[in-house]
């Protein structure tokens, strides 16, 4: 067996790779694909660590002339078969490479803190332009107070066109500008200094990629298309390319081929329909089938540890859980819920962020969860609508994971009890249906009281009474197929819950809906109707066979439980009461 390459992984020098020969998915086609579109500066927003650090890096040391032995680092790699571009452009170029993926802080004090060592540091790197007469005496001042960090921030914020200029006299030749994570200061800055971090932002890149006569090739990456107002105004010359556009769709994230090799090469045993299931699913323009890189790497270095989360919190997850928590999120949450009930939903998506309407347009929260990577697109409807869905099952559990945390620090409601009162009705091994819905309306009725004061039920709709308990059971059902309002049998039950393991019970759902009691009804006669609604539930259950789906499934008729919810108001009924 021939021995594998070493992966290095959250590495992100592209030089140490290839030097090291370390294991490396090649995209060296993007540098084709940045110097084929006769564009000036491009933004390509992709989700957290999909790639865009190593994309950068590796620009970096294909653009900059510093060290004309670059070259060799591309001798394997797709882009050599196009010489042209090797010996037209490549090392060929004075480079600025600024990443701002660390600048994330409290106060703008610190987040400025973090930034000035960054451009100071390029400064650093380009001291060799204080040893000639290329510079004046003033500009030699200038730079040094850049490169000591005692400068103003007026003249931080004018440091790369400054630091251009004196490159392209320098080197008679036009420079490349290269920023990474632009955007984070920004997203750091939400709610807390916001205007300073756009406003300095802002000044910084339209200085370093406007009107700059010494700018070959500006490259800005990041999570957002932040808006042209609050960052590049003015800035007519940027072209966007987000996870919607065509243009570089298989440049971040590995595509069903690259995962296919990587598989291969790391003699991975484990059925490839699972990795799929967990770690595949977005939709970059028309590239379907791309696949989070860093869950997958992550995963091939240890297979036999089994599937888990690897995609760590981004400084957009507490943006979500927090707008998922508020009280009057309602319509949020259930729309999660059919997401977790594996449907979409339809959405206008903003193809400019502005965090300080977060707030107020709904809208913009949809856009988050997209360009974040949480969601994905299936398709587009019209012009900026689009069908969403979550992409993998490592996604799934995280939305699960959110909308437990809210049952349990809002709503007071444990996992456990959920659970429990789910096991109600598929553990029933030693005891009868009757007992088992004897225990799951108690336990489900404890959960009722405590949660329904969050659900709108004024509609008095039996849609509202679904759409909750398909809620509750997708998020503790990960060991069945949740499917509601499905042609089974001669008519549509609302909820099926099929097992994995068939020999595991099967259960079926019925929800109804009826008016509460009313205000001289006497007691007796309010249990008549439930009673009587109850029995109608059960008896539409067997003369329908709504069961069927499950019998079809192989699951034995004896292990099928078949469950009716009535709604009087808030209160369910599941057994008859008298």
């Amino acid at each position: 067996m021939e021995k594998r390459k070493e992966l290095n992984l959250g590495y992100s020098d592209f030089k140490n790779i290839i030097r090291n020969d370390n294991y490396y998915v090649d995209k060296s086609l993007l540098i084709e694909e940045i110097l084929n579109i006769q564009k000036t500066v491009l933004l390509l927003p992709r989700p957290r660590r999909f790639g865009k650090t190593l994309n950068l890096s590796m620009l970096n040391y294909f653009f900059d002339k510093k060290e004309p032995e670059n070259i060799r680092l591309f001798s394997d790699l797709k882009i050599w078969k196009n010489q042209e571009i090797i010996e037209k452009h490549c090392c060929k170029y004075p480079v600025i490479y600024l990443s701002f993926k660390d600048a994330k802080a409290e106060t703008w004090q610190q987040c400025y803190e973090l930034i000035i060592p960054e451009i100071a540091n390029q400064y650093r790197q380009h001291i060799y332009l204080l040893k000639d007469d290329v510079l004046h005496d003033f500009e030699k001042l200038k730079f040094n107070k850049i490169l000591n960090e005692t400068a103003s921030e007026a003249d931080y914020q004018g440091s790369l066109k400054l630091l251009s200029r004196f490159l392209h006299r320098y080197h008679q030749k036009e420079v490349v500008i290269l920023i990474d994570e632009y955007d984070t200061p920004i997203q750091a800055s939400h709610n807390k200094f916001y205007l300073e971090a756009v406003s300095f932002m802002r000044t910084l890149l339209s200085g370093a990629y406007k009107d700059n006569t010494s700018l070959y090739k500006g490259i800005i990456t990041g999570i957002l298309r932040v808006s042209k107002e609050s960052i590049f105004t003015g800035l007519n010359n940027i072209s966007v390319y987000s996870i919607f556009d065509t243009p570089f769709s298989d440049k971040f994230g590995f595509t069903e081929k690259e995962v296919k090799q990587i598989i291969l090469d790391f003699y991975v045993e484990t059925e490839y329909v699972e990795i799929k299931k967990w770690y595949n699913g977005y939709r970059f323009g028309k590239t379907e089938d791309i696949y989070n890189p860093w869950s997958i790497l992550n995963y091939v270095l240890t297979p036999k540890d089994g599937f888990k989360l690897f995609w760590s919190n981004t400084s957009a997850n507490e943006l979500i859980k927090n707008e998922i928590k508020k009280k009057d999120a309602n319509r949020i949450r259930e729309e999660i819920l059919e997401l977790l009930r594996g449907r979409t939903v339809t959405k206008d998506l903003e193809e400019n962020f502005v965090f300080t309407d977060f707030n107020k347009r709904k809208s913009l929260f949809w856009t988050l969860l997209t360009y974040s990577g949480y969601l994905t697109s299936k398709k587009q409807v019209s012009l900026g609508e689009y069908e969403l869905m979550i992409p993998n099952y490592e996604l799934e559990i995280v939305f699960k994971k959110t909308i437990l945390e809210w049952f349990e620090t809002e709503i007071k409601i444990e996992k456990y009890q959920l659970i429990e009162a789910l096991n109600h009705l598929i553990n029933k091994e030693e005891r009868d249906s009757k007992q088992a819905l004897d225990l799951f309306e108690k336990a489900f009725n404890q959960i009722i009281g405590d949660t329904f004061s969050y659900y709108d039920t004024t509609k008095n709709h039996e849609y509202v009474y679904h759409s909750y308990v398909l809620g509750l059971l997708a998020i503790i059902g990960d060991d069945y197929l949740i499917k509601s309002n499905k042609e089974s049998g001669e008519g549509r039950y609302d909820i099926m819950l099929i097992p994995y393991d068939k020999t595991k019970t099967g259960v079926v759902i019925e929800i109804k809906q009826i008016e509460k009691q009313r205000e001289k009804e006497k007691n007796e006669d309010f249990v008549k109707r439930i009673d009587e609604e109850i029995e109608l539930a059960v008896n539409q259950i067997d003369r329908n066979k709504y069961y069927k789906e499950l019998i079809d499934n192989q699951i034995e008729k004896n292990k099928i439980i078949k469950v009716p919810i009535i709604f009087a108001g808030k209160e369910p009924y599941i057994t008859k009461q008298s």
